[in-house]
């Protein structure tokens, strides 16, 4: 038997060698079925080894058998390249996947990356200031102009002063609210009424074909009827509980917020008895049914009055309302004299307006009592938390706001005597006049308001006139008493990156001893980019990953040699 076996284990290395130099292997049943052994004994000793996390040598694979031969070689040089690319390849893989900013991999995940979370827009925001010297309006005041309506900015800030006279029953006892709604009345009017004129002269062609309708729609938006100020105030204004609520951009405080609608206002169906306005509301002011200016705020602290108006359709991205008011006057806490703070968000950016009514006097040492009354502002006002959003905190002070601007009779004068001031004005040498300007020489000498700016004054001295006149009080005056040097008392002044001041006039309303002024400013807000959405158009995630996949080895590959 064992001379038998010899012979054949010689051919059987014959015709092995003979195969593996002609290119081309005999095939014989017992090398097929050694070659289906050799391949059984070889593919568990590959994954052993890396289950294992041993690299297993060539003679190991090899050792099958006890024979090499170009099969083994080819089998054995493929594995070495596939476990270098598969190591680098998992290796990759896996950090990926262990990234916590990396969901998928999905060509949506690079473009979150290039595509920023918000973008920059510019709104125009009008901002003025007037003390009306303790004068009601009448219904012939015109505001149109005072306002730049043709201008049409996004919000007004509007500030007043001495909208009462500042006696000691309105300081001290109760604050008289009817100017106040007067105010309001007239602003709305004014702001609105370029909006209510085109709808009414659409309205007009259409009711002229139906002269009844058209009575019938005269009579349903007649004139204010009496509302009082509370009662004009909301219903000018957008639902202020939704004002005051977190909009930030989360689930939970969007899932809480109430969608805001838009609403059509008609204040004619109000009839609240207030007989010493019914007068002034009765006289030719009307408003349309629907604003295109809504009252966002307004808030009254005796004589100084602060309303914040906005577009309709931007009145829904603001939120975070939040009001604070400080009195400097009598004993230093009254509120003849202090200051309203109005903070809110539009869309992603805080905004500050603050009106003021700061210390008079034109004696030496009265502007350091101006100061003083612009730090405790700054140091004591706060507002209270209302976001409910634990990754953002709102701003509580005045300074911590995006943007600020400051607005009102800051009451600061010319370090001049009467008799100086008058013939530098008489030269209109304005600039030798600012030059002595106490509010100019306390910034620059870091005394107040550090870090404030404010625009170039190109505009005559706004106080005092002598009323319902062009000219100042010492010009009509003998008595050295009443007479007073020609200031810039009432100012406009910002804090804050992106704010751009388009204009700094005043107005030439006679309506009390100080003319108004006005600001214009291009504001910068942040707003959420729309166009940055999860996947990307024209690609999917499903679709990506496949791609992806296509570039792995799979493991039944290895029967395929």
């Amino acid at each position: 038997m064992s001379s038998t076996a010899k012979p054949n284990k010689a051919n059987d290395s014959m015709i092995t060698a003979i195969g593996a130099t002609s290119g081309s292997p005999i095939t014989t049943p017992e090398n097929s079925v050694k070659d289906e052994k050799k391949k059984k004994s070889i593919i568990p000793k590959i994954f052993g080894s890396k289950r294992n996390g041993r690299e297993s040598s060539e003679e190991d694979i090899l050792q099958s058998d006890g024979y090499e031969n170009e099969f083994d070689k080819n089998i054995t040089s493929r594995r070495n390249a596939f476990m270098e690319t598969s190591s680098s390849l998992r290796k990759g893989f896996s950090e990926r996947y262990s990234s916590a900013g990396i969901e998928s991999l999905n060509l949506s995940s690079f473009d979150q990356s290039m595509a920023p979370a918000t973008i920059v827009q510019d709104i125009r925001v009008f901002v003025a200031t007037w003390n009306v010297g303790g004068h009601a309006p009448n219904h012939a005041l015109n505001l149109e102009d005072f306002l730049q309506v043709e201008g049409s900015a996004d919000i007004y800030v509007l500030g007043f002063q001495e909208i009462v006279p500042l006696s000691a029953g309105n300081v001290l006892v109760l604050e008289d609210n009817e100017p106040a709604s007067k105010w309001l009345a007239l602003i709305s009017h004014a702001l609105n009424k370029p909006y209510h004129d085109s709808i009414t002269s659409s309205d007009s062609s259409l009711n002229s074909k139906n002269p009844s309708n058209s009575s019938k729609g005269h009579s349903k938006s007649n004139i204010f009827h009496k509302p009082s100020l509370k009662a004009l105030s909301k219903n000018l204004r957008e639902d202020c509980d939704l004002l005051k609520t977190c909009n930030c951009s989360w689930e939970s405080s969007v899932s809480n917020r109430r969608p805001r609608k838009d609403r059509d206002i008609c204040l004619s169906r109000f009839n609240l008895c207030d007989s010493s306005i019914n007068e002034f509301l009765s006289m030719e002011i009307s408003l349309p049914k629907r604003l295109n200016y809504q009252l966002v705020a307004s808030k009254q602290m005796v004589g100084i009055f602060l309303s914040v108006w906005a577009r309709s359709e931007l009145v829904k991205e603001i939120g975070h309302l939040r009001i604070s008011c400080m009195g400097r006057g009598i004993m230093g806490y009254l509120g003849n004299k202090g200051c309203i703070s109005i903070s809110m968000t539009l869309h992603h950016t805080s905004f500050c307006f603050v009106c003021s009514h700061l210390a008079s006097g034109e004696k030496e040492g009265d502007e350091l009592r101006r100061n003083s009354d612009v730090a405790e502002i700054l140091k004591g006002t706060q507002f209270s938390r209302i976001c409910k959003n634990p990754n953002r905190r709102l701003p509580e002070r005045i300074i911590d706001h995006d943007r600020m601007l400051w607005l009102g009779d800051l009451n600061y004068r010319v370090g001049l005597s009467y008799e100086e001031a008058k013939l530098l004005l008489e030269d209109n040498d304005w600039d030798s006049l600012l030059e002595k300007d106490q509010l100019n020489m306390e910034r620059e000498a870091g005394r107040v308001f550090s870090g404030w700016s404010e625009g170039k004054i190109l505009f005559a001295p706004t106080y005092k006139y002598s009323h319902n006149s062009d000219s100042y009080a010492g010009e009509t005056t003998k008595s050295k008493k009443k007479r007073r040097t020609p200031a810039w008392c009432d100012r406009i002044l910002w804090r804050g990156k992106g704010i751009e001041q388009l204009s700094y006039i005043r107005g030439e309303s006679r309506f009390s001893d100080h003319r108004p002024v006005c600001a214009v400013f291009a504001v910068e807000v942040e707003t959420k980019n729309k166009n940055n959405a999860k996947f990307r158009k024209g690609f999917s995630c499903t679709g990506t990953k496949l791609e992806f996949e296509e570039c792995i080895p799979q493991r039944h590959s290895f029967c395929e040699f």
